[in-house]
């Protein structure tokens, strides 16, 4: 590769990094594609706690067990850590339905 080439592309990239820079300055904010649009946030007991002021993680696990509030259990049996949606939680908090 000759120095001219190297020196081109070296162009190309910083041209590329101010038109960047540029929009990032803008307020140009990327795209979010439709899976980052579509991810399903788990939180734990703990986490559900923080969200929720006021619930306890006994009354979280208890809205989990009932089928109130949509859950999964990861691991293995009982001693799984329980994980909550968080859009099912905080429907169920707004008097929304259960999330499926």
């Amino acid at each position: 590769m000759t120095i001219e080439r190297k020196n081109l592309i070296l162009a190309q990239i910083m041209s590329l990094l101010d038109e960047l820079t540029s929009n990032d300055a803008q307020g140009v904010t990327p795209a979010i594609s439709k899976e980052e649009e579509k991810a399903v946030v788990m939180l734990t007991l703990d986490e559900c706690c923080e969200v929720a002021k006021g619930v306890s993680r006994h009354t979280i696990r208890k809205l989990c067990l009932q089928g109130k509030i949509f859950s999964i259990r990861s691991g293995e049996g009982k001693r799984g850590k329980i994980l909550v949606s968080k859009d099912s939680l905080i429907d169920y908090l707004k008097g929304g339905e259960k999330n499926e």
